[in-house]
């Protein structure tokens, strides 16, 4: 692997959370991300996937420092990125947040939002130059110059995710969080949505990584794919690779559950029934915290936290039974 190709590097990253205890009770806290590494090649996009609470929007964001990391390093295109510095990295990385309802200032007019990043990051530009640059990324977007002075709450659910991917592109950055961009959205409105993202990264060159709860939703758009648990990565690898041989039993129960639309090959596909409620993350399971709701576990589970190995080329897969078809 060329590793100059990388534009982001994330090693061990941890963020944790204190929470509220009684009075002279001991400080507690919640493992949100726990020791995650990953990288993202420049032009790629990196699906994130894994059941809601389990930590991927807290990843996306420690990546962008919007949480401050517990610990780990974040390197951007060889750089490290930490809170010291991170204003210098902010034209470089943007987010796209998961509701396009309360991610949008309502009293605030369109033009204004999408050009908000341009006076945010006090570029030398006259008025006419941030008119013309919000009408480029409205354009981009399927938008047009009659809609900058209208206000979100005109909108559907789909146009201001439109909105707040031209915001998110203003400055012109090589890298964005896709925080759940289209799970608040319709079915048929998240096929206009992806295929826009996907349009936009061929011509702009962009880098993504694509937070989602669906893996139907990221088979498309997604060239690598990385499954999530409680706070643990416990598989990555190519996307077509993970539909065609998933190695972790909790990979294999997502993708089970994901809707066939042929009547004959559903009833074929015999379906893994996921039992059990997802731990305290406050009081997580020891050693595998996949194990209190797998079918496979055994004493070794328990006792020992498996690696993340590279079980073939780019496919790692952290769990002790791989070998024996677990």
């Amino acid at each position: 692997m060329d590793t100059t190709n990388k534009l982001l590097e994330v090693e061990h990253l941890c963020k944790s959370f204190p929470i509220k205890t009684g009075l002279g009770q001991a400080k507690k806290s919640v493992s949100a991300v726990d020791d995650v590494s990953l990288y993202i090649e420049k032009g790629e996009t990196f699906g994130l996937v894994g059941e809601s609470g389990c930590g991927k929007s807290t990843f996306g964001r420690s990546v962008l420092h919007l949480y401050q990391p517990t610990s780990g390093t974040v390197l951007f295109n060889g750089a490290p990125v930490n809170m010291s510095n991170i204003a210098s990295f902010r034209k470089r990385m943007q987010i796209v947040f998961q509701d396009p309802y309360s991610s949008l200032d309502p009293r605030m007019t369109v033009g204004a939002i999408v050009g908000e990043p341009l006076m945010a990051q006090k570029l030398p530009l006259s008025r006419k130059e941030r008119y013309d640059i919000v009408v480029e990324q409205l354009h981009f977007v399927g938008l047009n110059t009659e809609h900058m002075n209208r206000y979100p709450h005109e909108f559907s659910g789909g146009q201001r995710q439109r909105i707040s991917i031209a915001r998110s592109l203003t400055i012109k950055p090589e890298f964005i969080v896709c925080d759940e961009p289209v799970s608040a959205l319709d079915v048929s409105i998240q096929a206009q949505v992806i295929n826009m993202l996907i349009e936009l990264q061929q011509k702009l060159g962009l880098t993504y990584l694509f937070i989602a709860h669906d893996l139907a939703v990221v088979r498309h758009i997604s060239s690598r794919i990385g499954v999530m648990y409680l706070g643990n990565l416990v598989e990555t690898c190519p996307s077509k690779e993970l539909y065609k041989n998933p190695l972790h039993p909790y990979t294999k129960i997502l993708l089970s559950a994901i809707p066939i639309p042929d009547p004959k090959i559903s009833r074929s596909q015999q379906r893994i029934v996921l039992e059990g409620d997802v731990p305290s993350p406050v009081n997580p399971p020891s050693g595998c915290r996949f194990r209190t709701r797998c079918p496979y576990a055994q004493e070794i589970c328990a006792a020992e936290y498996p690696v993340n190995r590279e079980m073939s080329p780019g496919h790692f897969c952290a769990c002790h039974l791989v070998e024996a078809g677990g």
